[in-house]
């Protein structure tokens, strides 16, 4: 008797096995005519996520996939994300996917000197979020009350790096890793320098985004940074371009009107620091703010490759303003 229930015993577990390999391995999930995404949310079990898998006909039995992950020890390592299936897979290929936690990303690359509606229109053309809710949320919601950031909202703290999001993230998911990405930048020894230079945060971030709007070769970033501070101790006007041309709005102004154009951004109107960022700098140009290069200019003009002559007096600028222009008075005649 006991030898008979003994191989009975057998038999079943062989039986068992074939089934759990049959399901696992040889039966291909249904076919589908165009690739499909799902969703697994945090929290979510095998028995929920197999109801899921089973309306998007990626599986042919939810209790199949929810047996085979209990039993495959996967229960409880199953990722929330964004899936994308092809169709015909088997079960043992998608619990793969989903212990891997192999979900859909999209990445972005923010670069540095972006303004928040930049992003917004960049974030948007990847089809992550629309671009005025997204504007919306940097500059109301209740994150940015939270950061107390309000009124001026995020401009200047999302850090420029290249992010990966889910396909079902949030305006406010992206802006809170944009954020936290800003101030694990921001470090006791920085906070520290920063008082150092008579800085708050909001003052540093300022001056970072103007360095970075009027840095094009990236070796000038901390003789900029001097020649402002030189200007702020002074008392002078920052009389910087980008500030005039910055808009809270989006509204870009043409470069020539700028400097006339009234607004509370504008340099050539007051002495001092903006009362905001006019981008969003990167750690180069926050490192420059904090670390100036000593030195006795005051003015700087740019040249057409980006670069910049700089001088120590009104006269010595205004002659290199007249040099420029006379060079590109003669490119422009082909002389």
């Amino acid at each position: 008797m006991a030898k008979r229930i003994a191989t009975l015993t057998i038999a079943l577990m062989l039986v068992g096995g074939a089934a759990l390999y049959y399901f696992l391995f040889a039966v291909p999930g249904p076919r589908l005519t165009a690739p499909r995404m799902v969703e697994i949310r945090r929290g979510q079990g095998p028995r929920s996520i197999g109801v899921i898998l089973k309306r998007a006909e990626i599986v042919r039995s939810a209790l199949a996939f929810e047996v085979c992950a209990r039993l495959m020890g996967a229960a409880n390592r199953l990722q929330p994300g964004d899936y994308r299936f092809s169709g015909s897979e088997t079960v043992a290929q998608v619990l793969g996917h989903l212990v891997r936690g192999e979900s859909v990303v999209i990445t972005v690359a923010i670069p540095e000197g972006s303004t928040v509606h930049q992003i917004a229109r960049r974030l948007e053309m990847a089809r992550l979020v629309c671009e005025a809710k997204f504007t919306e949320e940097a500059r109301r919601s209740p994150l940015i009350k939270a950061l107390g950031l309000e009124p001026m909202g995020v401009e200047g703290y999302l850090f420029p790096a290249t992010y990966r999001f889910e396909p079902s993230a949030t305006a406010q998911d992206i802006l809170a890793a944009m954020l936290e990405r800003f101030f694990v930048q921001l470090s006791p020894q920085v906070e520290e320098r920063a008082f150092q230079m008579g800085l708050s945060t909001h003052q540093l971030v300022t001056l970072a985004s103007m360095i970075e709007k009027e840095a094009k070769v990236p070796s000038e970033r901390p003789l900029i940074a001097g020649v402002f501070y030189n200007r702020l101790h002074l008392h002078m006007p920052l009389q910087s371009d980008p500030t005039a041309q910055y808009s809270f709005d989006g509204i870009t102004a043409h470069a020539a009107q700028a400097v006339h154009t009234h607004s509370s951004f504008n340099t050539y109107d007051f002495a001092g620091l903006p009362p905001g960022p006019i981008a969003n700098p990167g750690w180069d140009s926050i490192h420059a703010a904090l670390y100036p290069t000593p030195t006795d200019y005051l003015y700087f003009v740019a040249r057409k490759d980006g670069s910049h002559v700089f001088s120590r007096t009104l006269k010595e600028h205004d002659r290199a303003i007249a040099s420029l222009r006379s060079v590109n008075f003669r490119a422009a005649d082909g002389n």
